[in-house]
């Protein structure tokens, strides 16, 4: 079985996840928790860690994945052509290490709050240089 990425509709990402685990679909969203400015205060909100995407596990040879597109939330898999393209395993594993220690751990001061498009240097770590393959991979000038 292998990992997919799903692009949701705006805004809809917790949709298209609920959904999908509602038809038997392993699907995980990778969440963050930032400091914004919120009318003049501070707050730490959680969101999506890549707009409007999240990632679900499928095996192409026998699971029927053409409901995936007609589910709710969901825009479409994240495709090569006419076939889904499927994403590295390791950087999975990567990403699922990443939101736990940037959501309690880390978090983004409001002043250094990325714009869109705009390139993030995490420092030192461990986890660093499995998190620079994504670099650019989910950028969204819509968000």
């Amino acid at each position: 079985m292998l990992w997919y990425a799903v692009h949701s509709r705006p805004k809809q990402e917790h949709r298209a996840l609920e959904n999908l685990q509602n038809q038997g679909y392993e699907a995980w969203l990778p969440m963050i928790t930032l400091e914004k400015l919120r009318r003049g205060r501070v707050t730490e909100v959680v969101e999506p860690m890549f707009s409007r995407y999240l990632f679900i596990r499928l095996d192409m040879e026998h699971t029927n994945w053409t409901p995936i597109r007609s589910t709710l939330g969901v825009s479409r898999l994240v495709s090569f052509g006419n076939r889904p393209a499927p994403m590295a395993d390791e950087l999975i594993q990567a990403l699922r290490g990443l939101p736990e220690r940037l959501q309690y751990e880390t978090k983004v001061p409001v002043q250094l709050s990325p714009q869109p498009l705009e390139a993030v240097v995490l420092g030192a770590g461990h986890c660093i240089e499995n998190y620079q393959a994504l670099r650019g991979m989910f950028m969204d000038a819509r968000r």
